[in-house]
């Protein structure tokens, strides 16, 4: 199959993948964003667990406040009831970050089913090809691949770690926070997306 005849397949496919990547910076940012929603969340975690903590080491029956029937009881109470709150709502999250994986997944899914219907008038040439300012076929392939597998990973990660947090499990909680924080990874694939789409707007 000669290069000539591959150029209405490539061109088809690389309108579909300028469109993937352009959906991705969206994806990106919607996803920065619901994390960054997330910093606060995970940091009343920590804070209420040690608040417990320091409530479960106080005897107040030998305080002042003894006058109070029942107030440690109601005091812990509220707190795990204040936990709850917090977590049902990193939950709410989880699942902001899960639409976002899996939106990533169906933009994927249309790339290569358009790419495996027209595989046969594409040479590997033309998948290969890169320019100066465009990458290639099989490049922009990779890195959406490469975005879905980051997506899945990171997903996963704190889906586990939120399923992971028990109200009786203090030092768990008090962790929370620093859990987090770690498992953040850094990309070069997004990085490449970032610097693609914006070298391609206005075309």
């Amino acid at each position: 199959m000669s290069s000539e005849m591959s150029i209405p397949s490539s061109l088809a496919l690389q309108q579909v993948l300028r469109k993937s990547f352009q959906h991705l910076e969206t994806n990106q940012k919607t996803w920065h964003s619901v994390l960054a929603e997330c910093i606060p969340l995970v940091g009343s975690v920590g804070n209420l667990a040690q608040q417990l903590r320091a409530l479960s080491n106080v005897n107040i029956p030998n305080t002042p406040l003894q006058a109070f029937p029942d107030l440690q009881q109601r005091l812990h109470f509220k707190l795990v009831l204040a936990l709850d709150i917090v977590l049902e709502k990193l939950n709410e999250k989880l699942v902001l970050l899960q639409s976002v994986r899996d939106s990533h997944s169906n933009q994927l899914m249309a790339a290569f089913q358009l790419y495996e219907r027209d595989a046969d008038t594409l040479d590997l040439y033309t998948c290969t090809q890169r320019s100066p300012v465009a990458p290639s076929i099989a490049d922009m392939l990779e890195w959406l691949q490469n975005a879905e597998l980051y997506y899945k990973q990171q997903f996963l990660k704190r889906k586990t770690l939120l399923h992971s947090l028990m109200p009786d499990d203090l030092s768990l909680l008090e962790s929370t926070p620093e859990r987090w924080d770690s498992l953040e990874t850094s990309s070069d694939t997004l990085f490449r997306v970032s610097f693609f789409v914006e070298s391609n707007k206005g075309e």
